[in-house]
């Protein structure tokens, strides 16, 4: 008796087994290291300081043009009243960080650089920042910074000391995440809000959010 031959598979099934092998597994959401934090914010850095030196242009023009009798020869120049600098300029710099990372971060929670390195900031539930989280975490990031620069003034008081003492402590706040158990960074911590790395299936850019909230409005 001859034996009945064993029946051939089917097309469906072999391919959906084929795709079962091939299947790339799906990333898990994990908390951002300090090295993927530190490109994409020199990435947004280009970006920042051209809006930063913006601002200092149009406020220096009208403090100039407010506060100062302007002359026709370089020797006839002066520096802006201090009063202006601290009270107008500077919390006008304060207000541009905070418009255009809480511009981004309201979106969709990611600015030009996050985007190219899938990093996402949310708050401790999972949804994205509102203006109030978003200033308190820009506060939260300046604090270590402010602290180095006051210990730079006070150790040489130079300028190259001073601009030195404030990017040590803006490194100090990524540098804090390889010693915290959960790889927070101080400015997490203190504003309660966390900076993920976003699987490549998950990883929607910024632009894609606001084309699907135009299409659905």
């Amino acid at each position: 008796m001859s034996k009945s031959l064993p029946k051939r598979p089917s097309k469906a099934a072999i391919k959906n087994k084929s795709s079962a092998h091939h299947t790339p597994e799906i990333e898990e959401l994990m908390i951002a290291k300090p090295g993927t934090r530190m490109a994409a914010i020199l990435y947004d850095g280009m970006l920042i300081l051209a809006l930063l030196f913006l601002v200092g242009t149009v406020l220096t023009v009208i403090g100039t043009l407010l506060t100062m009798n302007t002359g026709t020869e370089s020797s006839q120049a002066q520096s802006l009243p201090t009063w202006y600098q601290n009270l107008i300029m500077t919390p006008s710099f304060m207000l541009t960080l905070v418009g255009f990372y809480g511009l981004f971060w309201r979106r969709g929670g990611q600015t030009l650089g996050m985007q190219t390195w899938r990093l996402k900031t949310v708050n401790s539930n999972g949804h994205l920042l509102t203006w109030g989280q978003s200033f308190k975490r820009i506060l939260a990031a300046s604090i270590m910074p402010l602290i180095f620069g006051i210990i730079g003034s006070i150790i040489g008081g130079s300028r190259p000391i001073l601009l030195t003492s404030v990017f040590l402590g803006f490194v100090f706040n990524y540098a804090f995440c390889l010693f915290n158990p959960r790889g927070l960074a101080v400015q997490d911590m203190l504003s309660n809000t966390i900076t993920l790395k976003m699987p490549k299936t998950e990883n929607e850019g910024l632009w894609r959010v606001i084309r699907n909230r135009k299409q659905s409005k």
